[in-house]
């Protein structure tokens, strides 16, 4: 689901259950029509650049996700799968894996897309610890995702998972529809080079998510 839709269609039941009985919360929030959870959405952003309109609307898939609430039916989950897996731009080299040593670097920084970056300044970061653990040493992650150490390792560095690893980074739904991780690739968060360094901190042997150190 789109995290400003999100934000916007929690406050509404909150705002009308703040002050009522008990007996109230066990009743189910009243369904907030779509039209004005958009509105909220757009009003909440009134100076917001003219290049950042495509990120209060969304495309075919946030829709299907969040008409689901994130967990489409077998058959649409299938269709956007196949819909974001036809739209990944591969390294025009070939090549899935960069440094590792500048994906840590990257899955180390937060920065981009936030009011505070605006404009540009450097490049965005994938800020892959606030939702994976990667090394032993980070000793700070979150753990909204699966842990990655030994990610790596545990596929015998196939070539094959080196380009799932790309997929999956480029765009997640590709993997699993509905992801809550970010499309990196599709929404040109990150750049392909720089999506072929975090392949690199998973899947390279000598990177310290496979080596331990």
């Amino acid at each position: 689901m789109h995290i400003a839709r999100l934000f916007a269609t929690a406050l509404f039941p909150l705002a009308t259950v703040a002050f009522a009985t008990p007996a109230a919360f066990a009743q189910q929030a009243p369904k907030i029509p779509d039209a004005r959870v958009d509105a909220v959405v757009k009003a909440a952003f009134p100076t917001a650049p003219a290049d950042w309109e495509s990120r209060l609307t969304q495309d075919a898939t946030m829709k299907e996700c969040s008409a689901h609430h994130n967990a489409p039916p077998k058959a649409l989950a299938e269709t956007i799968q196949k819909r974001e897996k036809a739209a990944i731009e591969y390294p025009a080299d070939g090549k899935f894996m960069g440094d590792w040593k500048k994906g840590e670097a990257l899955a180390q920084s937060g920065y981009g897309l936030r009011f505070s970056d605006y404009p540009a300044r450097r490049a965005n970061g994938g800020n892959c610890y606030a939702c994976h653990q990667l090394t032993r040493k980070e000793v700070s992650f979150g753990t909204l995702g699966p842990s990655l150490l030994d990610y790596g390792k545990l596929r015998g560095f196939k070539e094959a998972d080196v380009k799932l690893a790309y997929e999956k980074i480029y765009d997640s739904h590709s993997a699993f529809p509905c992801s809550n991780m970010p499309r990196f690739g599709k929404n040109k968060i990150l750049t392909i080079e720089q999506i072929t360094d975090a392949v690199a901190l998973l899947m390279s042997p000598e990177s310290p998510v496979n080596t331990g150190k």
